[in-house]
């Protein structure tokens, strides 16, 4: 068998590049030699074959670490690197205690595989249970949106654009492209790759060529992810009574699934801004009103502002400065049931400027017939 080329020098990057290098010098060579750029071309063809096997074990850390120390890629290998020396177990068991965390074959975390850019998209079969081979649902995207205080309570619509990955519409989510099928990387043509758990491996189906050694070049249009980025406007109702840090629900506008999973959703964050009248606690909303001296002795019926209009209280005589009186119903609108809060309405008595003798002799004239000491219980003059 003809001896492979380096992987770096496929890619045209030095060992050590980083993740980002690597991926796009993949990207750049994958654009210059794809089929669906070079049809009929088998030089071009071969070349983007190369530099796809090259790709998927670089910028894979497990793979790239067994690439680094052995110099080739395989499930043997990797297995080999992660059971080390000794691991066999007679009888013709394996013996691999990674099998307690990590399902054998699934990726690990850190830079973006092949996979996860260009062929994250095909299931497996048998009794594999990684995540890798199952319907995956698509991620939900959390957006913050700004409300008024007047939106909060009272409900309102907004459109918002949304950057989200939807289903590629060439390959309609495959993430295939055209081109005559390849060896798989990850079986290396077998069609089988390592499986099991606990203390026993066995041979299962390759999840990503199905049990079939070969893979097709993945699609120009989404580079095999199956889904392509998109930004879409989207129509969200806010519910009326939602408050700051609200989360609401727009079901199906998410990240789209992979292999045929359901699409995730969109939770809109609601930041609500601050009110120069009225504040809120819970479902009830408070507010300070000023009153007079003569409205506070005497009594009188006032109007107070509310979220829905203009109310009528009615101020008992003697109320005292910061007394607070209660409007029923008519604070927030709970999102929990069909009820609302209520508005606490707090008064606060102003004084009157007096810059005539007349009203302050008059007032001289009350001090005289209503000697109240309001610091007596203090044991105060």
């Amino acid at each position: 068998m003809a001896q492979r080329e380096d992987y770096y020098n496929l890619l045209g990057v030095k060992r050590g590049a980083s993740e980002d290098d690597i991926k796009k010098a993949y990207r750049r060579l994958a654009r210059k030699y794809h089929p669906d750029v070079n049809p009929g071309d088998k030089v071009a063809e071969e070349k983007f074959k190369q530099i796809s096997e090259a790709y998927e074990v670089l910028s894979d850390p497990k793979k790239k670490e067994v690439y680094d120390k052995f110099g080739s890629y395989s499930e043997n290998l990797r297995d080999a690197a992660s059971k080390g020396a000794g691991a066999g177990f007679p009888g013709g068991f394996d013996f691999n205690f990674g099998d307690y965390t990590a399902a054998p074959g699934g990726g690990a975390g850190g830079g973006p595989s092949i996979k996860d850019i260009f062929s994250d998209l095909f299931s497996g079969s048998g009794t594999r249970t990684s995540a890798q081979s199952k319907h995956q649902r698509g991620a939900d995207i959390e957006l913050p949106v700004s409300l008024t205080f007047e939106d909060a309570i009272n409900g309102t619509t907004k459109t918002i654009s949304v950057r989200r990955n939807d289903i590629c519409a060439r390959c309609n989510g495959s993430g295939e492209g055209n081109g005559s099928p390849a060896t798989c990387i990850t079986c290396q043509g077998t069609g089988k790759v390592s499986g099991g758990g606990g203390f026993f491996s066995f041979d299962q189906p390759c999840p990503d060529c199905k049990g079939t050694g070969k893979r097709r070049p993945p699609c120009n249009e989404c580079f095999g992810r199956g889904t392509v980025a998109k930004t879409e406007t989207v129509t969200v109702r806010i519910p009326a009574g939602v408050d700051t840090g609200s989360r609401v629900r727009a079901a199906g506008k998410g990240e789209a699934g992979k292999r045929g999973g359901p699409t995730g959703d969109l939770f809109i964050i609601t930041n609500v801004a601050p009110h120069p009248i009225f504040t809120r606690k819970g479902d009830n909303i408070e507010c300070v009103i000023p009153i007079t001296l003569t409205e506070a002795a005497l009594g009188a019926k006032i109007e107070v502002p509310t979220v829905s209009g203009k109310a009528q209280l009615r101020i008992p005589p003697g109320t005292q400065s910061g007394q607070r009186f209660r409007l029923r119903e008519k604070g927030a609108p709970s999102l929990r049931s069909n009820h609302r809060g209520d508005q606490y309405v707090e008064v606060k008595i102003t004084l009157p400027k007096i810059i005539d003798e007349d009203s302050k002799e008059l007032l001289r004239q009350f001090a005289k017939r209503n000697p109240e000491n309001p610091r007596a219980a203090m044991g105060l003059e």
